[in-house]
């Protein structure tokens, strides 16, 4: 019996790509989002496309096929396979690192399927880490060729047209050995069908798109902005599961690995690719990718937080399902974050890197939590403010002046902040009735029973009592924020 070899690829510096400015005058104005939506792309399906090309070339069956996607890929394979293996996977890495001007490098490791698995993934780390430390290994021929970078029109071109445009309708994606470091759409020597739904040869992929009012091209920016509710805005929601590193390095066999990664892609790929299709998202939302723990979405503000809602529903529903045999809460719990546009002169790059920021605060504040509007809460917590929004804006809606409410009552939580402000120590509000000082101000005198029930509520509601203070609820804060771009015309 031949000797078997893991071979593990995995894709470095891909943030950084992602981000990297366009070398074309005025092109990351004009087609910015095609060209972060066809990047993106292009890595997701890389490490899905790469491993079965490789299967393919070799005349290997399929089920040597560990796990692929999320930027990295495990591979089984004879060892006499190795020479062609390591020559193809080189081919492609040159053109992966040209295509991205320099920011992407495709590291490989090999060793013997020899040992418990924690011992070979100590191995294939450790190898892998070795190659990332010294790019030129194995390169030997092409080395001291001149590095000329990313062309100046054919790496844009085949991200805004190939990856962002045509594969959005492609029903396969294809690979060639002449360009291995590209995904084809419906073409190719080799293919494999897209889905979001798993099938035995198909590539699992979320590809929602929020398309125009005629139907025949992906909506811009400015027209998911004027679909939202409230302020005309859009923005970026983003997501990642809480330590599946250390889930997946506590499992004992390479089964366990395969599956565990296999259950988080189809996840995301499916269920995000369901949820922005409901009535509610459809057209408000497109997919910017979803990985093999991690999604990116973009659009209207207004559906940004009530989808970040039911992604988290439904990942918690299967982290109960699938992982209750798995001690421990690593992998079970899922933080996001959301980022508005400033502006209309704010791109989805610079949108989509502070949504990045915002998960990393969040990350860093708690597990299961969401960074959203100027706070981090956890997801009861938000839930909490998405109620309080409504008796807001039903208050709101009940006297004659609501926006003049709304107004009186973002002054009073501005003026509760700069209260509790290091150096204004003795001026934080110590009392409930001056929270209600406010909300009479508001509302005027009423003898409305609803409006008092209400206000008596939205009091309760905003403020945590203490033993000798009371502070205000950062999931007020959010509800309050909330209300305000809901009720903006």
């Amino acid at each position: 019996m031949s000797v078997q070899i893991f071979l593990h690829g995995k894709i470095v510096g891909i943030q950084e790509f992602l981000l990297s400015p366009v070398s074309e005058q005025g092109e990351e104005d004009a087609a910015g989002e095609r060209l972060l939506a066809g990047r993106s792309r292009w890595v997701s399906l890389l490490s899905e496309v790469l491993p079965r090309a490789l299967l393919a070339e070799l005349g290997l069956a399929r089920l040597l096929l560990g796990s692929s996607g999320g930027g990295q890929f495990l591979v089984v394979l004879p060892l006499e396979a190795r020479p062609q293996a390591e020559d193809l996977i080189a081919a492609a890495a040159r053109e992966i690192q040209q295509l991205s001007g320099g920011h992407l490098q495709l590291v490989s490791a090999v060793t013997e399927n020899l040992g418990e698995w924690n011992v070979v993934r100590r191995r294939l780390n450790d190898a892998g880490d070795r190659r990332r430390g010294s790019p030129l290994a194995g390169q030997p021929a092409a080395t001291f060729e001149p590095f000329a970078g990313a062309p100046t029109s054919g790496p844009s071109e085949y991200f805004t047209k190939s990856m962002a445009l045509d594969l959005q309708m492609a029903e396969t994606a294809g690979w060639s050995p002449e360009t291995p470091g590209r995904v084809l759409p419906r073409e190719g020597k080799y293919g494999w069908p897209l889905g979001s739904r798993p099938s035995p040869e198909g590539i699992a992929i979320a590809r929602h798109a929020a398309m125009t009012d005629d139907g025949t091209a992906a909506a811009g920016l400015a027209a998911l902005a004027d679909r939202a509710q409230g302020r005309r805005a859009w923005g970026v929601l983003r997501g990642d599961v809480d330590n599946l590193g250390i889930r997946l390095r506590r499992v004992q066999t390479i089964e366990e690995h395969v599956q565990l990664s296999v259950m988080y892609k189809q996840f995301f790929a499916g269920e995000l690719e369901l949820v922005c299709s409901l009535p509610d998202y459809w057209r408000k939302v497109s997919v910017l990718y979803s990985g093999g723990d991690d999604f990116a979405v973009y659009g209207a503000w207004d559906a940004l937080i009530p989808l970040a809602r039911e992604i988290q529903r439904l990942f918690h529903r299967f982290s109960e399902e699938n992982l209750k045999d798995f001690p421990g809460p690593e992998g079970k719990t899922i933080s996001m974050a959301v980022s508005l546009a400033r502006d209309s002169s704010s791109t989805l790059a610079s949108v989509y890197e502070e949504a990045g920021r915002m998960l990393g605060l969040a990350k860093a504040t708690g597990k299961d939590c969401i960074f959203v509007l100027g706070h981090t809460l956890e997801w009861r917590q938000l839930a909490a403010a998405s109620d309080l929004r409504e008796t807001i804006l039903r208050m709101a809606g009940e006297i004659e002046s609501p926006r003049r409410f709304l107004v009186d009552l973002t002054a009073f939580y501005r003026k509760a902040a700069a209260a509790g402000r290091p150096g204004t120590a003795g001026r934080h509000f110590e009392k409930p009735w001056q929270v209600q000082r406010y909300l009479n101000r508001a509302l005027g005198d009423t003898r409305d029973k609803e409006l008092q029930r209400l206000r008596a509520h939205l009091t309760n509601e905003i403020l945590v009592r203490g033993v000798t203070h009371t502070k205000l609820r950062p999931g007020g804060q959010v509800a309050l924020q909330w209300a305000r771009l809901l009720a903006e015309v």
